[in-house]
């Protein structure tokens, strides 16, 4: 069985169908990318599995158990957690407080032990500092757990929203744009490390990304959105070849030497120059 099922799930606004009868599945343990062009419904779609949108028709499925009709929390304690396009850290918190309300589901020792201080209360909270203190060490941030998140420079706060994630303890994590506003450096980094999440910790991941280096260099399979439905899907090399995706994101090439299929090939080549983006949400 499927980790993630989603059958025949559509999301309208007004008039507007964003999500149109998508039929998707994720594994337990694989690295999978929804892509597409700007307004094909792959932030919606995770606005769905994530709680905050209610579907209009479909089912959506997590390790058997129907999510589309709970609420975040609901769904959250079921494992599930994520990452936005736009940083959404507490900005006037340390970094190590960040994590800590990551790992407020995990405590629970009663409010009335807290206004005493029992010494369970004393024990809970050292062990919950002690794992905050382990995941800034895992996302590279060992040492600065005391700075104010809005003073960590950009690519640390991506790190450290991750970090949030995963004091939650997630099985699956939905990662919005995780490389969004990071230099050809970071993103590197940002790639190797969400690998590793995968490998070390067993998360299954799910990522909307529009860096085409770092789509083709991670996914072990994509799926592309256009206008709601799927386009296509397969593996890295399928889509960077399917011509609908060609069409959809570069149109087509009316003349010149190099192709839009050769243009979007590129993209994954480790030895081209600028990675290809593809912008929009």
């Amino acid at each position: 069985m499927p980790l993630l099922t989603a059958q025949q799930v559509t999301k309208r606004f007004g008039g507007l169908v964003a999500v149109n009868s998508l039929d998707f599945t994720l594994e337990q343990g694989s690295i999978v990318s929804v892509i597409g062009p700007n307004g094909a419904g792959k932030t919606t779609f995770f606005n769905c599995i994530a709680g905050f949108y209610k579907t209009d028709g479909g089912s959506i499925s997590f390790d058997g158990t129907p999510i589309n009709n709970l609420r975040p929390d609901q769904i959250a304690a079921l494992k599930i957690n994520r990452t936005y396009q736009n940083i959404r850290l507490f900005q006037n918190m340390s970094a190590i407080e960040n994590v800590l309300v990551g790992q407020h589901r995990h405590l629970h020792t009663p409010w009335i032990a807290s206004v005493l201080n029992t010494r369970g209360v004393r024990e809970e909270e050292a062990a919950a500092l002690d794992e905050a203190r382990e995941l800034l060490r895992y996302v590279g941030l060992q040492g600065r757990g005391d700075i104010l998140a809005g003073k960590l420079p950009y690519g640390d706060q991506r790190r450290l929203e991750v970090a949030r994630a995963l004091a939650t303890r997630p099985r699956l994590l939905l990662l919005d744009e995780p490389t969004a506003g990071m230099n050809p450096s970071e993103k590197q980094q940002m790639t190797a490390f969400i690998r590793r999440l995968r490998d070390d910790k067993g998360i299954t991941i799910l990522l909307i990304e529009h860096e085409m280096r770092v789509v083709m260099g991670i996914s072990e399979r994509i799926t592309v959105l256009n206008y709601g439905e799927k386009l296509a899907e397969g593996t890295p090399r399928e889509i960077q070849t399917d011509e609908r995706v060609i069409e959809a994101y570069l149109g087509r090439s009316g003349s010149g030497d190099e192709s839009a299929a050769q243009r979007a090939g590129g993209a994954a080549e480790p030895s081209a120059g600028a990675a290809t983006t593809v912008t929009g949400a």
